[in-house]
């Protein structure tokens, strides 16, 4: 027996009943009691009585829209739309009651429902299809004593602004019970950061295991006032029949972000932060206030064959309010347009201005198919794993073969063609990256992205830091608010002991790309080398906060133990790294070594130095200064030197080598490296 107040009253057209079927399904599998009972529905009086009983006495009334209510005028569902809204004037606010389904493509603007639906967030569910995330957020609702709070809310009676409204819930999402504040970072994270600048992440080993997780509690950064002149671009959803063009909306969203982030005063958090919440249910007030924007831009696009229809929407954080919204239904070759129509939009809402040469230049290609095979490669570059580097130059080098004018694409060339060569050792392929980053600056010579792209490889290959300065230094004045731009050119101030500004930098990135686990990571290794192990410390918390599987904040953590002469704790902590195997190995044997375990630490160091000469020579050098070994350590900083390792870019300020420092092979290594002594 369905009990009183615990059930979900599913009001649909006859013709939806396929459709709210499959909902009822899945709400009942999940534990969830449905009134959905189509033996039921005898119509008369007492059917009417029951019905209206069933809607007074419901925790969650769901109204199914579709194309078949918007064409019908009449109908008994909307007499029980109209009971539900009624019911909700008895209501506190702080109930959560409607919660409208859309089934097809009926947009909210043009939908035939009562004004009180449009007061509260629509979902999604293509046909009905109904994810498990999207089941356990009604059961949270049934449960006794669930309220409105901050996820879910109800337009006043009177017409005043409504509370934070929650994010539209694509059927696309993984749906969940909203978590607290940067709990584990989803995939895209985990591949970004490890498709990250190498002078941060050096070489990675391969994967040797499953990821071990570490608990860190840390207190929240510093909010700082949010500006008014914000906005985050949320990944616009990928509504296609086959679901199969993410890489085209994940791509869309993206460009949206760079677009934007050219635009003067406005602040747009970078891709990783933006990206964190890919899939997630928090509300728009969470999302702004991790991100430190007043505004949030989303949409969804769908796209067959050579149709495209993009719809988007701003939105007001604080209140929930639509500052504004439109679908575009367009052919492909449109796709450059409706970027610039929206990015217009968005400036326009905000009293801002988007300069001329935002709407077209060298970054775009000349046809459709070419732009389609670089949106391919950066999605395999976002992987970040040798095989997703491999697939992007593949997919880059399409797009050059049908348009050989295109920048953007020489320039993504380049970076993803110095990861492969980097993972692989292919040096042919390091001089090809550097050739791509020319041929980019070149070809578009007012694009950030292009002199940013050519300033790290004169970073981490050539070291040809005078040019690498130039180059960040014209990107940045190009396109201030470019995050990665900024932590490559953190990078280059630290490599050449410029760690006060460097510092400065990190901070920057963090401000711009605050959930980017490489940005707090590399703002907590510039505080090691300038020996603020405190300010470490916070960084890094921040860092496994964001990401706590990451092998890369736990050999920095187990560092900064080591440094602190808390050998034990480090060596805890570099046997928790189960990812990566050099950084583990490297890791224990240097905590060992201190601990007096001689057995132990030369057992890893060999297993480090046989399995890892040709990925991480440089680990191997500073596991050898570490343990005493300064001849060895001078062998292998040579094998790293001749393997153009990225790790070399830190030798100057690294204090894993500061027993090095008063040798003079040490100063001949930093002549030979161009740095000053």
């Amino acid at each position: 027996m369905i009990e009183p107040g615990r059930a979900v009253f599913l009001s649909y057209a006859s013709q939806d009943a396929e459709a709210a079927g499959e909902i009822c399904k899945a709400l009942r599998a999940g534990g969830v009691e449905v009134w959905f009972d189509q033996s039921e529905l005898r119509g008369g009086d007492a059917w009417d009585r029951q019905i209206r009983k069933q809607i007074h006495d419901c925790a969650i009334f769901i109204p199914i829209i579709s194309a078949t209510t918007q064409g019908r005028l009449e109908g008994y569902f909307r007499r029980e739309w109209k009971l539900a809204v009624d019911r909700t004037h008895d209501m506190s606010e702080r109930v959560a009651f409607l919660v409208p389904v859309v089934i097809d493509d009926t947009g909210d603007a043009e939908a035939d429902v009562p004004e009180a639906f449009r007061a509260v967030q629509w979902t999604r569910l293509s046909a009905g299809e109904t994810p498990p995330a999207f089941v356990d957020r009604i059961s949270q609702l049934v449960s006794p004593g669930s309220l409105l709070g901050p996820t879910a809310q109800i337009q006043r009676s009177n017409g005043s602004a409504p509370l934070a409204r929650q994010r539209t819930l694509r059927a696309t999402a993984s749906w969940r019970s909203p978590p607290a504040p940067l709990l584990i970072a989803v995939a895209v994270i985990a591949s970004g950061y490890f498709a990250a600048d190498k002078l941060l992440l050096s070489r990675r080993a391969p994967a040797s295991g499953q990821i071990s997780a570490q608990t860190v509690t840390v207190a929240s950064p510093v909010r700082r006032a949010v500006p008014e002149k914000s906005v985050a671009v949320l990944p616009f959803a990928d509504m296609s029949e086959k679901k199969d063009q993410e890489y085209f909306s994940d791509g869309l969203t993206e460009e949206l972000i760079e677009q934007l982030s050219k635009v003067a005063d406005l602040r747009v958090p970078a891709r990783t932060s933006s990206f964190y919440f890919k899939g997630k249910s928090e509300n728009v007030v969470t999302i702004a206030r991790e991100l430190g924007v007043a505004h949030l831009l989303e949409g969804s696009v769908r796209k067959a064959g050579r149709r495209l229809r993009v719809t988007a929407e701003l939105i007001r954080a604080d209140s929930g309010y639509h500052l504004w919204s439109e679908t575009y239904d367009r052919d492909l070759n449109d796709v450059f347009k409706v970027q610039d129509e929206i990015a217009g939009a968005v400036v326009a809402a905000l009293k801002l201005k988007l300069a001329p040469t935002q709407q077209n230049g060298s970054q775009r290609a000349a046809n459709t198919e070419a732009y389609n095979q670089y949106l391919l490669a950066r999605q395999f570059y976002n992987r970040g794993t040798v095989d997703g580097f491999q697939h992007a130059v593949q997919a880059y080098s399409r797009a050059i073969a049908l348009d050989p004018t295109y920048a953007a694409a020489y320039a993504g060339l380049a970076v993803a063609e110095f990861h492969f060569a980097d993972f692989t050792g292919d040096r042919p392929g390091l001089e090809r990256a550097y050739e791509a980053s020319e041929r980019a600056v070149m070809l578009g010579p007012d694009e950030a992205e292009n002199y940013g792209a050519r300033g790290f490889l004169n970073l981490t290959v050539r070291w040809e830091w005078a040019e690498a300065q130039a180059d960040f230094s014209k990107a940045l004045a190009l396109d201030p608010g470019n995050s990665t731009v900024e932590r490559r050119y953190a990078e280059l101030l630290a490599s050449m002991g410029r760690l006060p500004e460097a510092i400065e930098a990190a901070n920057k990135a963090t401000e711009l790309d605050p959930l980017s686990t490489y940005a707090w990571l590399q703002l907590g290794r510039f505080q090691i080398y300038s020996g603020n192990y405190a300010a470490a410390h916070r960084a890094n918390a921040r860092a496994l906060e964001i990401s706590p599987e990451s092998s890369f904040a736990l050999s920095d953590l187990g560092t900064l133990q080591l440094l602190e002469g808390n050998a034990r704790d480090a060596l805890a902590t570099f046997r928790k790294i189960s990812e990566n195997d050099a950084f583990r190995l490297q890791g224990t044997s240097m905590a060992a070594h201190t601990l007096k375990n001689t057995a132990e630490s030369q057992r890893d160091f060999d297993l480090l130095s046989v399995k890892h000469a040709a990925s991480a020579a440089y680990q191997v050098a500073q596991a050898c200064a570490w343990r005493g070994e300064k001849d060895k350590a001078f062998e292998w900083l040579e094998v790293a030197y001749q393997q153009r390792d990225g790790g070399l870019g830190r030798v100057k300020i690294d204090p894993l080598l500061s027993s090095l420092r008063t040798d003079p092979r040490f100063g001949a290594l930093l002549r030979k490296m161009n740095l000053p002594n």
